[in-house]
C-alpha cells in the first residue's frame, strides 16, 4: 500500500544472503551483465512470442537468459534486491511448456513467458510465501492463489517471487518503502540511491530493470500505481473484484486487489486479462461476470479523439514544479491528439476521508489476516496478536528501522460488527464514489479523470522513513474502481507517469485511452543501472 496518509507500502533493503529460499542452479550459458548486451532488453510479450514460434528461442532459453540477468544485475552489480527467491522448478516448467508447443500448439499469448510475482502471493510449490517477513518462513501454502492457477493455465513459467515493503507495508507509520526483513531493501534501477516505492518496489525493479518481462503487484492503495510510475513502468490496478484476492497475504478486503506491471500498456493488459475470472473463494468476484473481455481487442485503433478527459490538480499536483511540467506537456500532448480537456476539475472530498480510511483498514486487517493465518501451516504465527510478539522477540531483525505502529493500532480494533467500522465505511464509499468519482465524471460529462501518478523518486532513508511529495491514488483505492499509470515523462532521469482513472469496470475504456497516449509518447526509457 502506498498512500498520502500511511506511509507507502513499500519495503528496502539489501538482500541478506542472496535470494531466500529455494534457489537453482546456474544457467548454462550465461549472458553479459550490461545492459546493453541483454538480448531480451525490452522485448514485449508479442516478440517473446514470436522468437519462440520461429524456433530462435525456446521457453527454456529464454527463463535461463533472465535468470542470467537477476544474477548478474540483482544480486551482483547494481545488486537491486528485488527478487526475494527464485523457482527451483522454473526449467522443468519452462521445458514441458515447450514440449507442449511442439506437441499442441501454444494455448495463448503467455504461453511460455516468464513472470515473476510479489512475495504475498501463495504458490503451492518449492518457494515460500512471507510477504517479506521472517514469521511466514516456512512451508509452502497448501493451495495457489486463484490468480495463480489462472497464470499457470495460461502457460506462464513462474520464475521466482519479488521483494516488497513487508506486509504490503501495512506495519509502520515511519516505513522505508522496498524493504522487508527478508529480502532486504529495493534499490530503484534508475538511480540507486533512490526508492522504488511500493509495496510492489521488487515487481516494479524488477521489470523495469529487464528482469523479466511481465510482473504481477498487489494494491490497498498505491502499492502499484507507484512503483509502476517511479520505474518507468504501466501499471493496472483493477476494479476489485475483477481479479481475485484468495491466497493472497491480505490488508483489506474492501480496498485489496492484485495487478499487472509491464513496459507496454499491451502487455499489461494481456497479464490483465488471464488473470481475471469468478473464484468461489472471493465473493468480490462474483460482480465481475459480464466485465470480463479480452483488453487488447480494439487497441490498434485506440484514440483520444473526442473523448473528454479532467484533469485533477489541486492536491493532487502543485508538489513539484518540475513534475506538474510532465502533467502539462502530457495533457498539452492529449489536446493534440484529439481529447477533449476539461482542465481543471475538482474532486469533492479528496483528503476527507484520509482518516476513515485508515479506520477501515486496521479494522479489516485485523480480521482478513487473523483469517488468512489461519489457513497456513508450519509457520510461527497464527494471529496478529502473536505476530506482534515474534516482531518484538526479533527486534534486531524484524525491527532494525522502523517498528510496528499499524500492528498495535489494529489490534486494538473490534470486530466488522462494531459501528465505528460501519460508519467508516460508509463515509469512504459515499465520499469516495457517488460524491467523489462519478459526481465529477457525470458533472463534466467525463469518460475519465487524469492526474499525476506521482512525483520523481526520493532519496531512500532507512533513518527517517519515507519522504515521498505526493500522489493521487486514494481516490480510485478507496471507491474500488480500476486506474492505469503510464511513463509520462521524467525529472532529471526520474520517470513520472500520469494515470487514467474512471468508474467501476471501465478497465476496456482506460486501457484504449492508456494505449492511445502511449504509442503518441512513447515516453519510457531504459533505467541506467547506476
Amino acid at each position: 500500500m502506498r498512500r498520502r496518509v500511511v506511509v507507502p507500502f513499500i519495503a528496502t533493503l539489501a538482500i541478506a544472503g542472496g535470494c531466500g529460499g529455494g534457489g537453482t542452479s546456474a544457467p548454462p550459458a550465461p549472458i553479459a551483465s550490461s545492459a546493453a548486451a541483454f538480448e531480451l532488453e525490452e522485448m514485449t510479450i508479442d516478440a517473446l512470442q514470436q522468437a519462440m514460434s520461429s524456433g530462435r528461442l525456446t521457453s527454456r532459453r529464454i527463463a535461463e537468459l533472465y535468470l542470467a540477468r537477476i544474477d548478474a544485475i540483482d544480486r551482483k552489480g547494481p545488486a537491486l534486491a528485488s527478487v526475494i527467491e527464485i523457482n527451483p522448478d522454473a526449467l522443468t516448467i519452462a521445458d514441458a511448456l515447450d514440449r507442449e508447443r511442439k506437441e499442441k500448439g501454444p494455448r495463448g499469448p503467455l504461453h511460455g513467458i516468464p513472470i515473476l510475482i510479489k512475495d504475498n502471493i501463495d504458490t503451492a510449490d518449492r518457494m515460500m510465501t512471507t510477504a517479506g517477513s521472517l514469521a511466514l518462513a516456512g512451508p509452502a501454502p497448501a493451495r495457489d492463489a486463484f490468480i495463480v492457477e489462472r497464470l499457470r493455465a495460461a502457460g506462464m513459467v513462474l520464475l521466482g517471487k519479488t521483494n516488497l515493503s513487508e506486509w504490503a507495508n501495512f506495519r509502520s507509520t515511519k516505513s522505508t518503502s522496498g524493504w522487508s526483513a527478508r529480502g532486504g531493501l529495493v534499490r530503484n534501477p534508475y538511480a540507486l540511491d533512490r526508492n522504488a516505492c511500493g509495496s510492489s518496489s521488487g515487481t516494479g525493479a524488477a521489470v523495469a530493470a529487464n528482469l523479466v518481462a511481465v510482473g504481477v503487484g498487489t494494491e490497498t492503495d498505491g502499492s502499484i500505481i507507484c512503483p509502476s510510475s517511479t520505474n518507468g513502468l504501466v501499471g493496472i490496478k483493477p476494479t476489485v473484484g475483477l481479479a481475485s484476492r484468495s491466497g493472497i497475504v491480505p490488508i483489506s478486503h474492501t480496498q485489496d486487489t492484485p495487478g499487472p506491471m509491464a513496459r507496454t500498456v499491451r502487455d499489461a493488459a494481456l497479464l490483465l486479462a488471464a488473470m481475471t475470472g469468478a473464484d468461489p473463494r472471493d465473493p468480490a468476484t462474483s460482480a465481475s461476470a459480464g466485465h470480463i473481455a479480452d483488453l487488447t481487442d480494439g487497441l490498434d485503433n485506440a484514440t483520444l479523439k473526442g473523448v473528454r478527459i479532467g484533469v485533477l490538480r489541486g492536491p493532487f499536483a502543485g508538489y513539484s514544479p518540475r513534475a506538474d511540467k510532465v502533467l502539462d506537456e502530457a495533457i498539452a500532448k492529449m489536446k493534440s491528439l484529439g481529447a477533449d480537456i476539461v482542465d481543471p476539475v475538482e474532486l469533492a472530498h479528496a483528503g476527507k476521508y484520509d482518516d476513515s480510511e485508515l479506520d477501515v483498514l486496521q479494522y479489516e486487517f485485523k480480521t482478513d489476516l487473523n483469517a488468512y493465518l489461519a489457513t497456513r501451516t508450519g509457520v510461527a504465527v497464527k494471529t496478529l496478536a502473536e505476530l506482534i510478539a515474534f516482531n518484538d522477540r526479533n527486534t534486531d531483525k524484524e525491527l532494525p528501522y522502523f517498528g510496528q505502529e499499524l500492528f498495535l493500532a489494529s489490534e486494538k480494533k473490534g470486530p466488522l460488527t462494531d459501528a465505528a467500522y460501519k460508519a467508516a465505511l460508509a463515509k469512504d464509499r459515499t465520499m469516495s464514489q457517488s460524491e467523489g468519482i462519478d459526481a465529477a465524471l457525470k458533472a463534466h460529462r467525463l469518460d475519465a479523470l487524469v492526474a499525476l501518478s506521482g512525483g520523481p523518486a526520493w532519496t531512500t532513508d532507512l533513518v527517517n522513513g519515507d519522504h515521498y511529495l505526493g500522489s493521487s491514488t486514494t481516490p480510485a483505492a478507496v471507491a474500488g474502481y480500476p486506474s492505469i499509470t503510464v511513463p509520462a515523462g521524467d525529472v532529471a532521469g526520474l520517470p513520472i507517469g500520469v494515470s487514467f482513472f474512471s468508474t467501476a469496470w471501465t478497465e476496456p475504456m482506460l486501457v484504449k485511452l492508456a494505449y492511445a497516449f502511449e504509442q503518441a509518447t512513447k515516453a519510457r526509457k531504459v533505467p541506467a543501472l547506476k
